[in-house]
């Protein structure tokens, strides 16, 4: 697969922040674990991280991966910030955790949880849902930075909102590709990575750069300590918000299938919606998106190397996921289809709301309906499995091995198709 062709931003920033580094007008990205927990301390003017329950592994795990991984000067400046960000987060939200003693003790309804792998069409569905009051969501800007700013408690519009339009008009403006493949904006319902990458875990990081050290790591370690957090960082945006605490969260992020068991402990009685996709179009989907986000980061991205990791990343996933589904009761899960979606998605809806139990009502379709109308910025992603030296056999193989119970679609992925 061809590079894009380089927008002249990103020629721009990859060529000056070099330049501006050796002229000392700004500090060069610095990856050293203790002088990021300096840093940190620096920038909040606080000193208590909290209580070190596996996050500190996992950033020290993140840290050795990055000595690897090929980034551009893009890439190392992300990596720092979004590392720096997260210590800074973490320091804010214990302040508030200590300040604020009623936050841990908030109640959390049994969320709704949407599970599906990346590509599989979860985003429609989430933002679809989030149409619906009954539920609560995060927006771009919540999941970009889970944890208020001090200004965020006495400004007339959250600070928060303006820092996560301008990543997105950054991320968009370096390759435009990104626009097509995830469309969103700083108000839009989004998943919930942020909360996942405050104990420095998950996909989001894996997908910006190459580490598979790292992707080992939280393939293999105990997630629980990862969801006790998300589960207290859900319940300080609620109770920043104001919300009702009785208000169910509506929660989507393909992280979910690889950590089930431990999301399930941490967010009691959850029901889940598992979404399916036919594989090929799925794994040609998804590596396309790791494509377009690790382009900016680096200028030597390997499409083979994507398409075989996200073809296991994906086999992995569906193994744990199914295993997990099979010990649920059918009133805690629910399955639907991509293609169903695509075919009749009013009729689809309807079903999964009688299996809610709730009402649709003719104003909340009329929304739902409004939504749909507008959205089709994504018509423009393209992509195919031989982008990314993948087969329809090599597929096949590779989930068949992970679960024997696995059956390939009849259907196969074409060699462009309309994502999500």
């Amino acid at each position: 697969m061809k590079p894009p062709p380089r927008p002249a931003a990103l020629r721009f920033a990859e060529h000056t922040l070099p330049k501006l580094w050796s002229a000392r007008v700004l500090p060069p990205p610095d990856l050293d674990e203790d002088r990021l927990f300096r840093q940190a301390r620096r920038a909040a003017k606080l000193d208590d991280f909290g209580p070190d329950d596996g996050w500190r592994e996992n950033l020290s795990v993140l840290l050795a991966a990055l000595q690897d991984a090929p980034m551009n000067a893009i890439g190392r400046t992300i990596a720092h910030g979004g590392i720096l960000k997260v210590l800074v987060d973490r320091l804010r939200a214990e302040a508030l955790f200590a300040a604020h003693p009623e936050i841990r003790d908030r109640p959390l309804a049994p969320p709704l949880v949407i599970c599906g792998h990346m590509r599989s069409g979860t985003t429609r569905l989430q933002r679809l849902l989030a149409c619906d009051d009954r539920f609560a969501h995060l927006r771009l800007y919540e999941t970009l930075s889970p944890v208020p700013w001090p200004r965020s408690f006495t400004a007339r519009r959250d600070p928060r909102i303006r820092w996560a339009g301008l990543g997105v008009r950054f991320l968009n403006g370096v390759n435009p590709a990104n626009a097509a493949a995830h469309p969103t904006g700083p108000l839009e319902p989004e998943e919930e990575t942020g909360l996942l990458e405050h104990s420095f875990w998950g996909a989001q990081i894996e997908a910006q750069r190459r580490v598979p050290a790292f992707a080992r790591h939280c393939e293999q370690a105990d997630a629980r300590a990862v969801y006790r957090r998300f589960a207290d960082l859900l319940r300080l945006a609620g109770w920043f918000r104001g919300d009702d605490p009785n208000l169910p969260w509506l929660l989507k992020s393909p992280q979910y299938l690889q950590d089930l068991p431990s999301l399930s402990t941490a967010l009691p009685g959850a029901r889940f919606i598992f979404m399916t996709r036919e594989t090929n179009a799925l794994v040609a989907s998804g590596a396309s998106l790791v494509w377009n986000q690790m382009v900016v980061q680096s200028d030597t991205v390997d499409p083979a190397w994507i398409g075989r990791e996200w073809l296991h990343k994906t086999a992995l996933r569906d193994a744990r996921a199914a295993a997990f589904r099979a010990a649920l009761p059918d009133a805690r899960a629910f399955t639907l289809t991509f293609e169903d979606m695509n075919r009749d998605r009013r009729g689809t809806i309807r079903r999964l709301y009688d299996w809610l139990g709730l009402p649709l009502g003719e104003a909340l379709t009329a929304r739902m309906e409004a939504y749909a109308a507008r959205e089709h910025r994504h018509v423009g992603h393209r992509y195919a499995l031989a982008d990314f030296g993948l087969t329809p056999q090599a597929v096949t193989e590779a989930m068949a091995a992970s679960s024997p119970a696995y059956r390939p679609s009849s259907t196969t992925a074409g060699a462009a198709a309309a994502a999500r």
